[in-house]
C-alpha cells in the first residue's frame, strides 16, 4: 500500500530580472518562435584583470543562413553597454584571453570547410587575423603563459607527419569513388557520426600569421596504440591541452584503452607532452579512476582535474582532485596521489574555476532541481559550501573576475543572461539584457514544486509548470514531462528542445518529476537505478501524478498524458506496457528493448552494469524491465518521434515500438526526422515537431 506523505510545497520566488506580473495585462502565451529565437549565450571568458568578459551570442533563425553568431564584450562593472566584437556570417568558438590581457584568440571557419585560429588585438580597433592554415583545421586553443604561442588541436590522418601529407590524404579520400569504412575498433559510431580513423593531435605555433605549426604527437608510439583517443565530446574528441607553468610542455587528457570500451570502462588520464619532442609522459594512471581537464593554480604549484572513480556502480560522481606540481616541472618528479577537495560533497561537479589568488576553487553542481554555485578551499582540508544555499535557477561557466564571478544564469521565466556574482553573499546582478525585454512579454510563471515520500521511502521532488492565463479555480489536463539521462534532472529553467512552458502553453499543467537515478539528490539516489532501470522510476512517476492530483484541485485527474525523450522516452515505452492511466503518450528516442539498445548503441558497457550482467547471463533484468516484454498490454494511443541519425538510441528501437503498436492496432503516429540525430535541432523541424505534438495532444486532452 502506498504511503505517500507530503514533505514540502513551495512556489519559486520571482526573479529579480523583472516584476512577476501575471494579471494578464499585456502578457501572452509563449510560442515556438519566442523560444527558438531568444538569443543564446555561451559561457563567459573573463580577462586576466577581471574587467571584461567575452561571450558568444547566437541570434537563431529558422533558416540556418539567417542565423547570426558573434562575440560580445561585456564590462564586468556593468557601467558600459555590451558591444559586438565580431560581425561575420560564421560563428566563433573556444575564445581565450591571452595571459597579458592584450588579445583574444578563437576558432572560426570564415568561409572555409574547417576551422582555423584567429587572434584579435583588444588594445585597439581592428579585424581578427588568421593565425593557422592547416588542411585539417584548428580548434581547442590555449595561450602559452608568456602570451607568445598557442596550443591547439587538429584531427589528422594516422601516420601523416606533415600538413602537406595530411592535405594530400584528405584530397585523395575526397576523390575516391567508393564510400566505405572498415573497422577493427569499438565503438564504430559516436553520437551522430560514424567514427573514422582520424586522430586528435596537439600542436604548438607562434601566435602570428603563417608561423610553422608543430605537431607534438606526430610519429609517437603514444598515438599508434589501438586504444588511444581523446576525451569524447558530442561531435569529436578533445585532448583539453593546458600549458605547464614553465611553458616547456603541455598537459593533455587522453585514454589508452578505448579499444576495450565494449567490455570494460574507459579510463582517461593526464600526460605531459614536452615541446622539445618525444613521447608523452604519464602523470596519472590506473583503471579504477579517471582524471581529465587539467587546470593549474595561478602560482603554478598545483594542478587540478575532474576526478571520476571507477566503482562497481555505473554511476559515479565527478569530483575535484588536486596534485602538487613539482618545481622542476618534470614528470619524473610528479607524485600521482590525488587529494580530493570535494570528498564528502554529495553532489557531482560540473564547471570548475580557480580564484585569481588561487586560494579558492569555485564549482557548479546540480542540487535539488537547480544548478548552484559552490566553493572549496584550494589548499585542501576544507569543506564545500554553497555561495547561496537557496539560490534558484541554473548557473553555468563561472569565471573569476577580481573578487567576483561572472557566470551565465537563467531560470524558468528568464532566458540566459550574464551576471556578476558576489562570492561572499552569492547574490548576483545582471550584466546583459539580451532577452529580458522579450521575456517580459510572456505569460510564464515560476514553477511550483512539491516533495513526497515514495512507496519505497524515498524523497521525490517535482516541479509544476502552469498554463498561461492560469486560474486556480479552473480545471486543467495534466502532462507528466519526463527528463532524459537518467543521470540528469528537471531544472528550474526553460529548455530549447523540451520546453515545459511551451508544452503548458496549450492549456496544460505540466509535472516534472526527478525519479530515482536523477542527479542532485546524492550519489545513493543516483545509483539506486542500477538493477532497476525502469520499474521504480515508472512507479514514482505514477505516484508523483497521484500526489499532484491530490495537492492541486485545478488538475483534472481524468485527463492525463505523458511525454518524454531519450531516457524519458524509455520510460514512456515502459508506461505504455504497464499502465492504462494515460489518455495518450508522446515518446521521442526511446528504447523498447534493453538488449536491442545495448547491442546497437554507441555506448554499451554501462548498460551491462545497470542490467547486472550481459544479456547471455542470468540477470532477469533484460526481460523483466524491457518494455517489449509487455507488448501484449500496449493499448494507449501513442505518438513516436525519432531522428534517423540518432546513434545513441538507434532508429531501430523506434521502428520496433511502432511495429508493436501497429500489430496491436493501437492508434498512433510516427514522425521520422531524416536529418536529425538524438536531438531535433533544425529550427523549422523543431517547430514542426511542436506543431505535431500539440495537435496530437489536443485531440486526446482538449477536443
Amino acid at each position: 500500500m502506498r504511503n505517500a506523505a507530503i514533505l514540502m510545497i513551495v512556489i519559486l520566488g520571482a526573479s529579480p530580472a523583472f516584476a512577476d506580473n501575471h494579471d494578464g495585462d499585456g502578457l501572452r502565451p509563449v510560442t515556438h518562435e519566442d523560444l527558438w529565437t531568444m538569443r543564446r549565450l555561451g559561457t563567459p571568458v573573463t580577462s586576466p584583470d577581471g574587467s571584461w568578459a567575452v561571450v558568444a551570442v547566437t541570434e537563431p533563425a529558422y533558416k540556418e543562413e539567417d542565423t547570426v553568431s558573434d562575440l560580445w564584450l561585456v564590462a564586468v562593472d556593468g557601467k558600459t553597454e555590451p558591444r559586438r566584437l565580431t560581425a561575420t556570417t560564421d560563428s566563433e568558438d573556444g575564445v581565450e584571453w591571452s595571459p597579458d590581457g592584450t588579445r583574444i584568440a578563437f576558432s572560426a571557419k570564415r568561409g572555409e570547410d574547417v576551422s582555423q585560429i584567429y587572434v584579435m588585438d583588444m588594445t585597439m580597433p581592428g579585424e581578427a587575423q588568421k593565425i593557422t592554415s592547416l588542411a585539417t583545421g584548428a580548434t581547442g586553443l590555449k595561450w602559452s603563459p608568456d602570451s607568445r604561442r598557442l596550443a591547439f588541436e587538429s584531427r589528422v590522418y594516422p601516420g601523416k607527419l606533415t600538413d602537406e601529407e595530411n592535405a594530400a590524404e584528405k584530397k585523395a579520400r575526397e576523390e575516391r569513388e567508393y564510400n566505405a569504412t572498415s573497422y577493427e575498433i569499438f565503438p564504430i559510431r559516436q553520437w551522430n557520426r560514424w567514427r573514422d580513423d582520424l586522430q586528435t593531435h596537439v600542436f604548438v605555433q607562434d601566435a602570428v600569421p603563417d608561423a610553422e605549426a608543430k605537431n607534438l604527437l606526430a610519429g609517437t608510439e603514444f598515438v599508434a596504440r589501438p586504444g588511444y583517443a581523446g576525451v569524447p565530446s558530442l561531435a569529436s574528441e578533445s585532448l583539453k591541452p593546458e600549458w605547464t607553468p614553465d611553458g616547456k610542455a603541455l598537459v593533455i587528457s587522453a585514454t589508452q584503452n578505448l579499444d576495450g570500451a565494449a567490455h570494460s570502462r574507459t579510463a582517461y588520464h593526464l600526460y605531459r607532452v614536452p615541446l622539445a619532442g618525444g613521447e608523452p609522459q604519464e602523470l596519472t594512471s590506473g583503471d579504477d579512476w579517471s582524471c581529465e581537464g587539467a587546470k593549474f593554480a595561478p602560482g603554478g604549484d598545483a594542478v587540478f582535474c575532474q576526478y571520476v572513480p571507477a566503482t562497481e556502480f555505473a554511476y559515479n560522481h565527478t569530483e575535484i582532485a588536486k596534485f602538487d606540481w613539482p618545481a622542476s616541472g618534470a614528470a619524473a618528479d610528479f607524485a600521482p596521489e590525488p587529494s580530493l577537495l570535494t570528498a564528502g560533497f554529495d553532489r557531482s561537479v560540473s564547471d570548475m574555476s580557480l580564484s585569481a589568488d588561487g586560494k579558492t576553487v569555485f564549482l557548479t553542481a546540480m542540487d535539488e532541481g537547480r544548478v548552484r554555485l559552490f566553493k572549496v578551499p584550494a589548499g585542501g582540508g576544507g569543506t564545500v559550501s554553497a555561495l547561496d544555499r537557496d539560490s534558484g535557477g541554473v548557473y553555468a561557466g563561472p569565471r573569476p573576475a577580481g573578487r567576483s564571478l561572472v557566470s551565465r544564469w537563467e531560470d524558468a521565466t528568464n532566458p540566459a543572461e550574464l551576471v556578476r556574482v558576489d562570492t561572499r553573499s552569492g547574490e548576483h546582478v545582471f550584466l546583459t539584457s539580451f532577452n529580458r525585454d522579450r521575456a517580459a512579454e510572456l505569460d510564464r510563471r515560476p514553477f511550483r514544486e512539491f516533495w513526497f515520500e515514495s512507496s519505497l521511502g524515498r524523497r521525490i521532488h517535482s516541479f509544476v509548470a502552469l498554463p498561461p492565463g492560469f486560474d486556480e479555480s479552473s480545471k486543467y489536463p495534466v502532462i507528466t514531462l519526463i527528463h532524459g539521462g537518467p543521470h540528469s534532472s528537471s531544472l528550474d529553467s526553460d529548455h530549447i528542445r523540451w520546453s515545459p512552458h511551451l508544452l503548458a502553453s496549450a492549456g496544460y499543467v505540466v509535472v516534472m518529476t526527478d525519479y530515482t537515478g536523477s542527479v542532485g539528490y546524492g550519489v545513493e539516489f543516483s545509483r539506486a537505478i542500477q538493477g532497476d532501470p525502469l520499474r521504480t522510476p515508472g512507479d514514482e512517476l505514477n505516484e508523483a501524478l497521484d500526489e499532484a492530483i491530490r495537492l492541486y484541485p485545478f488538475i483534472d485527474g481524468g485527463r492525463q498524458a505523458a511525454a518524454g525523450a531519450s531516457y524519458g522516452g524509455h520510460l514512456i515505452n515502459w508506461l505504455q506496457g504497464t499502465t492504462t492511466r494515460f489518455r495518450t503518450l508522446v515518446g521521442h528516442a526511446g528504447l523498447v528493448d534493453l538488449e536491442g539498445q545495448w547491442s546497437t548503441s554507441d555506448a554499451v558497457y554501462h548498460r551491462e552494469i545497470n542490467a547486472e550482467g550481459p544479456p547471455w547471463g542470468d540477470s532477469p533484468i533484460w526481460d523483466e524491465q524491457s518494455p517489449s516484454s509487455f507488448a501484449a498490454n500496449f493499448s494507449t494511443p501513442m505518438m513516436l518521434t525519432i531522428g534517423e541519425k540518432d546513434y545513441r538510441v538507434p532508429v531501430n528501437q523506434t521502428i520496433a515500438a511502432w511495429t508493436y503498436l501497429q500489430r496491436k492496432q493501437v492508434p498512433g503516429r510516427l514522425l521520422v526526422f531524416h536529418d536529425a540525430d538524438h536531438w531535433i535541432m533544425k529550427g523549422a523541424e523543431a517547430k514542426h515537431y511542436w506543431e505535431e505534438v500539440h495537435a496530437w495532444l489536443r485531440q486526446y486532452l482538449l477536443d
